[in-house]
């Protein structure tokens, strides 16, 4: 079996730079189309008709009237961004209309002033995607129905890796000088583990090495926009520290670099400080747990402060059910409500869960770059304490 592995693995390696593939962008590039950006704040978004991506995106249940609705509500509060999954299947499906709904979607944010960082590949929750009528959401769970992609049986088998490439650069392709679209985050935590769900033996090494050859196809799509993939594991992010080797491709693949934390304020300032030393641009492209300690209120100043790009999980209640916490796997929320909501910004009405949260996004991305208005203060880190 060890063999059987090894044997993969070079394969993969051995088809993994494109000679024409263009180069990881310099610290001053990646800077130069920085210093061109709003301060960057927004969400993580599904519309609330949708468990997942595959239900997003399919022709029949493609949604683009709540989706404008729910921009609009991001619109309202200042946000200017969201990061949007998409997957690898749905190019399979119907390719041609694909790209037509992701250029709907397009047109649809740009009239309310938002640019999406679109999402490729994800090793979160269901190894087993299925295109077609998506089961409804298990009572009391949260995300209940989200999906991996391109998903285990996908990794496993190599036949269908020219098909991941041609999904990869038929995307990135169709947009590659679409300034509508601020990124392309080519892999959602990819050693994530997912271990709600059974038979993923071997998933890290083959992600990793695909992850390799997803960086370099992208890149050979000549894309405008930059390519990440962030971190979110690892204890040591620091260069030359104790990085994982998926963290290292990470950090040294990604055009900018982006992360997610869903820690208390002073552990989300310290993994801002692990990754200034990169020279780059910084994206927390995941926060905002509220129970676990993440918030709005302890961890946006300090992003606004550093000029940090800030999205939240979440956007408006619905069918992924992340309003509930991720402890809900083994105690499902079916008699009671959680005492505070894990996740998300606006009930399904579009009313605000907490309107103080959605004052405090308006006013600071109201404000400059780097300026937390004082009505926000924000102690230095001297002075905050360990709760």
């Amino acid at each position: 079996m060890k063999i059987l592995w090894a044997t993969l693995l070079a394969s993969v390696a051995l088809a993994a730079t494109p000679a024409d593939a263009r180069s990881r962008w310099t610290e001053a590039q990646a800077n130069a189309w920085y210093a061109k950006q709003p301060w960057l704040v927004g969400a993580n978004y599904a519309p609330a008709t949708a468990i997942n991506q595959l239900e997003m995106w399919q022709a029949e249940t493609w949604d683009p009237k709540r989706i404008d609705y729910e921009l609009g509500l991001a619109q309202g509060i200042g946000m200017n961004t969201m990061r949007v999954f998409l997957h690898d299947q749905l190019w399979q499906q119907d390719a041609q209309g694909f790209k037509r709904r992701i250029g709907e979607f397009l047109t649809i944010a740009q009239r309310h002033g938002i640019k999406p960082l679109f999402v490729l590949f994800d090793s979160c929750w269901d190894p087993h995607p299925v295109l077609g009528l998506q089961h409804p959401p298990i009572p009391g769970v949260h995300n209940s129905g989200w999906v991996q992609g391109p998903g285990m049986p996908g990794l496993r088998d190599r036949s269908r890796y020219p098909g991941y490439k041609a999904y990869v650069q038929g995307v990135i392709g169709a947009f590659a000088t679409d300034d509508r679209i601020l990124g392309w985050d080519v892999w959602n935590e990819p050693d994530n583990g997912a271990d709600q769900y059974k038979g993923q033996e071997g998933k890290e090494p083959l992600v990793r090495a695909m992850l390799a050859q997803v960086f370099d196809w992208a890149r050979d799509a000549d894309p405008s926009q930059p390519l990440t993939s962030g971190v979110w594991l690892g204890s040591d992010w620091t260069p030359n520290g104790k990085s994982s080797p998926m963290e290292k491709l990470q950090l040294t693949q990604s055009d900018v670099i982006s992360f997610h934390d869903y820690n208390w304020p002073e552990t989300f300032e310290g993994r801002i400080r692990q990754l200034l030393p990169y020279g780059r641009p910084i994206l927390c492209t995941e926060y905002m747990a509220r129970g676990n300690g993440s918030t709005f209120d302890g961890s946006l100043p300090i992003a606004k402060r550093y000029n940090v790009a800030a999205m939240n999980w979440g956007f408006v209640d619905g069918k992924t059910q992340t309003r509930l916490p991720w402890d809900s796997w083994q105690k499902p929320y079916v008699m009671a409500e959680p005492t505070i909501w894990f996740h998300e910004v606006f009930r399904t009405d579009g009313t605000p869960y907490r309107a103080a949260e959605t004052d405090l996004i308006r006013r600071l991305a109201a404000a400059p770059k780097g300026v937390v208005p004082a009505a926000v203060p924000v102690p230095p880190p001297a002075a905050r304490k360990r709760r």
